[in-house]
C-alpha cells in the first residue's frame, strides 16, 4: 500500500468514517448497484466457463500466513479459505450445478496474481491486499479483513520503534506491499536500513529467530500468527506504529462482470448474516490447527466499522 505511517491515522479515520461508515446514503446505493448475481452464462467469462465444464473450484492458498490461509498436516486451511468455501458454494448455485467441488494449489506472494491471469487458479484466498497497482491485473471483493504493517523482533532487544533500528538489517517477504511500505518508512523517517527480500514470510521470520535479520516487517496479523506458532513466543515481539492499511480481498479473474457479481453477492451476504463475524471466532478468538493455539484477537475496530457499510471500494 502507500500509506506511510505518519498519515496512517488519518487515512484510517477518514477511510473508516468517511467512506465505509458515512458518506452517506446515495453513495452505499451506488456502490450497492450492479452486486446481484444476473443469469448464467458460461461463455462470459473464463472463470464461470471452467467451473461450469468441471463442476470445480480451484482454490489458490498460501503455505504459512496463519490463521488467514496455510497448510496443517497437509491441509489448506485459515479463515480466506473458509471464505473462499462459501464463495466457491456460491457459484455453484449460480451456475445451477448440481454439486460442485474444490481442489487447492499452492500460491506465493510471487505468483498468486499470473496464477489468476492464467487460469490457474479461480479465487486466490490468502493475505491478499486491495491496491489500484493490483486492480490492473485482477478484480477484488469486499475485504474480509484489515491488517497493518509492523516489524516483529527478538524481545531480548532494545527496540521498540523502527527509529531504533537505525543500521540493521530488516527483512519483508518479496512481492508483498509491506517490503515496499518499509523502505518508504525509513526514507521517512531518516532511518538507514538494510532490507533483504525474503522468499516467503516463514523465511523473512526464521532470520529474525535465527538473528541474520533484527526484524521482519509483514501484516500484524501474520507476525501475531507466527510468534504463535513459535516452539517459544515469549521470546519475540511484535513493534512500531503501523506503517499501512492493509484491507484483505479474495482476488480472482479481472472484467468479467458476472464473476464479480456472484463473489460481492455473497461477501455481502456473510455479513449481513453475520457469518464472517462467526467464521472471523473460529479463526482469531479460539485454538486452531497445528497446536490449538488462540492468537486472542477481536475483530478490529476498523474491520468493525468497515462492514456496516461493506463496499469493494478502496481509496489507493
Amino acid at each position: 500500500m502507500t500509506f506511510a505511517v505518519n498519515r496512517t491515522e488519518l487515512r484510517a479515520g477518514a477511510w473508516a468514517v468517511g467512506l465505509w461508515c458515512a458518506l452517506g446514503g446515495g453513495l452505499a446505493a451506488a456502490w450497492g448497484q450492479g452486486t446481484s448475481p444476473v443469469p448464467a452464462s458460461p461463455a462470459a467469462g473464463g472463470t464461470l466457463q471452467r467451473i461450469q465444464a468441471s463442476g470445480v473450484v480451484v482454490i489458490g492458498h498460501r503455505e504459512s500466513s496463519l490463521p488467514m490461509s496455510y497448510v496443517a498436516d497437509g491441509v489448506p486451511m485459515g479463515y480466506s479459505v473458509d471464505v473462499c468455501q462459501h464463495i466457491a458454494q456460491a457459484l455453484g448455485r449460480h451456475l445451477k450445478l448440481r454439486e460442485v467441488r474444490t481442489t487447492y494449489r499452492m500460491v506465493t506472494s510471487s505468483t498468486r496474481f499470473d496464477a489468476i491471469e492464467k487460469g490457474e487458479v479461480d479465487l486466490e484466498c490468502g493475505s491478499t491486499t486491495n491496491t489500484a497497482a493490483r486492480r490492473q491485473r485482477v478484480a477484488f471483493t469486499i475485504p474480509h479483513f484489515i491488517a497493518s504493517s509492523r516489524i516483529v523482533v527478538l524481545s531480548a532487544k532494545p527496540y521498540e520503534r523502527i527509529e531504533d533500528l537505525e543500521g540493521k538489517v530488516l527483512a519483508s517477504t518479496t512481492g508483498t506491499t509491506n517490503i515496499d511500505s518499509l523502505a518508504r518508512e525509513a526514507v521517512n523517517k531518516s532511518v538507514r536500513v538494510r532490507i533483504e527480500p525474503a522468499r516467503d514470510h516463514a523465511e523473512g521470520f526464521g532470520w529474525v529467530v535465527s538473528g541474520k535479520a533484527d526484524g521482519f516487517a509483514m501484516d500484524d496479523v501474520l507476525l501475531f500468527g507466527l510468534r504463535a506458532s513459535h516452539s517459544r513466543p515469549e521470546d519475540l515481539k511484535v513493534i512500531g506504529k503501523p506503517m499501512t492499511i492493509e484491507p484483505y480481498a479474495v482476488a480472482f479473474e479481472r472484467n468479467n462482470a458476472e464473476l464479480k457479481a456472484v463473489v460481492d453477492a455473497e461477501l455481502r451476504r456473510l455479513i449481513q448474516t453475520r457469518e464472517l463475524h462467526r467464521l472471523y471466532d473460529r479463526w482469531f478468538t479460539q485454538p486452531i490447527p497445528p497446536r490449538g493455539i488462540n492468537l486472542g484477537m477481536r475483530m478490529p475496530h476498523l474491520l468493525v466499522d468497515s462492514l456496516k457499510y461493506p463496499t469493494d471500494y478502496v481509496p489507493q
